[in-house]
């Protein structure tokens, strides 16, 4: 058996899970630190991926409870794009990646995890970043915890989303 260090995940295994949905986020104390939100806006929000795929792994979600793409209505449709357009861009200058995978897994049987509230993938990938880990041994690497990587990204996050867009 192979083992990959990975002592963020300790943190959930010990902890009193989460009754209802896990994105719908009680806006208490220091809930942002606490739940790795980067930004947010009216209607959306960028955070951190606790289980990541890479380093920088960023989901993008509505604010409200809603499973559907169609279901979002028109401010927060648009709302929900320009904070994916913003969190791509803050990615690139905050980790340089040669590239990014956008995308969502709508539905339990295209592969979502968590169906019940829509969100997008922001998956940074750098030239070489699949070697024989994930090929041969099946198991994906991600060199930072996640408070350092959170505390490296907020920089970039904490600007007035719209206005950064309008650049």
């Amino acid at each position: 058996m192979r083992s990959v260090w990975a002592p963020w995940r300790i943190n959930y295994i010990i902890s009193e899970k989460q009754k209802g949905c896990v994105f719908c986020i009680k806006k208490t104390g220091e809930y942002k630190m606490r739940h790795y939100i980067l930004a947010d806006s009216k209607h959306s929000f960028i955070i951190l991926n606790k289980y990541p795929y890479t380093a920088g792994h960023l989901m993008v979600l509505p604010q409200r409870h809603v499973s559907e793409l169609e279901s979002l209505k028109d401010d927060e449709h648009t709302d929900f794009f320009n904070m994916l357009s913003f969190a791509a861009k803050a990615l690139k200058k905050a980790i340089k990646p040669d590239a990014l995978n956008i995308g969502a897994n709508l539905g339990k049987a295209a592969g979502a995890g968590i169906e019940e509230h829509l969100h997008f993938h922001i998956v940074a990938r750098w030239d070489g970043d699949h070697n024989f880990m994930p090929v041969i041994g099946k198991t994906m690497v991600v060199s930072e915890y996640l408070d350092d990587t959170y505390n490296r990204l907020l920089p970039y996050f904490k600007q007035d989303y719209i206005n950064s867009n309008n650049e």
